[in-house]
C-alpha cells in the first residue's frame, strides 16, 4: 500500500506538471493501457479510452516516421506487425477486465469519419459537457489555454490539420507481398476488431461531409498546411 501511494503520487506528478492546472488530467500514451487494471486501482476515478486502429496503418506510420518504441524493428513489417498484435491483445484484455464503464473502445477510423457522433460518445462516457471545439483542434493549437505541441512529436505535421481523411489508407500497396499473404496469421487481432486482414485498400465505411470537405480543402491547399506542419 505505502509503495502503490508512492508511485500513484510519483505519475500525478508528472501528469500534472505536462500541462496547465485542470481538474482533469489526461497521459495519451498508448502504451499506458498495458498496466490498466494496476492503473485503475492506483487512481479509482480513473477512466480509459482504448483507441483501436487497423494495425497495418500503426505500423507503418511507425516504420516510416521511425517512432522508436521498444522491441519493434522498425526494419520489418512483419515483426512490427507481431509486436502491435501482441500489445494490443494485452490492452483488450486489460480493457475487458477494467469493464465498459471505465474502458470506452473507440476505433480510430470511425472517429475519422464520424467525429461528431463519435465524440459525442466520447464526452458522454467521460461526463464532460459537449463543446464544438472538440470537432476544431487545429483552431486550439498554440492558443492560449489550448494544445501545445511539441517540436519534436512525430505526428505534429497531422495534429495541425483538421480531421480528415489522408492517413486511413496510406499503408496500402506499401508492405511486401508475403506480409500481405500472411497478414492473418501474422495479426489475428486484425479480425478481432473487425477489420479485414485480406482486404487491400480496406472499406472503412462512408464519411461524413464535414471531413471530406477538410479533405479537399488540405489537398487544394497542400503548400500551406506543409508550411503549418
Amino acid at each position: 500500500e505505502v509503495l502503490d501511494q508512492a508511485i500513484s503520487s510519483f505519475i500525478l506528478e508528472i501528469v500534472a506538471r505536462h500541462g496547465e492546472p485542470s481538474e482533469r488530467l489526461c497521459n495519451k500514451d498508448p502504451f499506458t493501457l498495458r498496466s490498466g487494471v494496476y492503473l485503475r486501482k492506483l487512481f479509482p476515478n480513473s477512466k480509459f479510452i482504448f483507441m483501436v486502429r487497423d494495425g497495418r496503418a500503426t505500423v507503418h506510420s511507425i516504420i516510416t516516421r521511425q517512432v522508436t518504441i521498444t522491441g519493434f524493428d522498425l526494419k520489418s513489417y512483419r515483426q512490427s506487425l507481431q509486436k502491435w498484435n501482441s500489445a494490443i491483445s494485452a490492452m483488450n484484455t486489460q480493457c475487458d477486465e477494467i469493464g465498459p464503464e471505465f474502458c470506452l473502445i473507440v476505433k480510430y477510423e470511425q472517429l475519422v469519419l464520424h467525429p461528431r457522433p463519435m465524440m459525442t460518445k466520447i464526452l458522454k462516457f467521460l461526463d464532460l459537457d459537449w463543446t464544438e471545439d472538440v470537432l476544431h483542434h487545429e483552431k486550439q493549437i498554440n492558443k492560449p489555454h489550448g494544445i501545445s505541441l511539441s517540436k519534436v512529436e512525430r505526428s505534429s505535421d497531422q495534429v495541425v490539420k483538421p480531421v480528415n481523411l489522408e492517413a486511413l489508407s496510406k499503408w496500402v500497396n506499401k508492405m511486401p507481398d508475403d506480409v500481405v499473404q500472411d497478414m492473418a496469421e501474422i495479426a489475428p487481432m486484425l479480425q478481432h476488431f473487425g477489420y479485414d486482414p485480406n482486404s487491400n485498400p480496406p472499406s472503412y465505411g462512408k464519411p461524413d461531409s464535414d471531413v471530406v470537405e477538410n479533405t479537399n480543402e488540405i489537398k487544394k491547399n497542400a503548400n500551406k498546411w506543409d508550411e503549418q506542419g
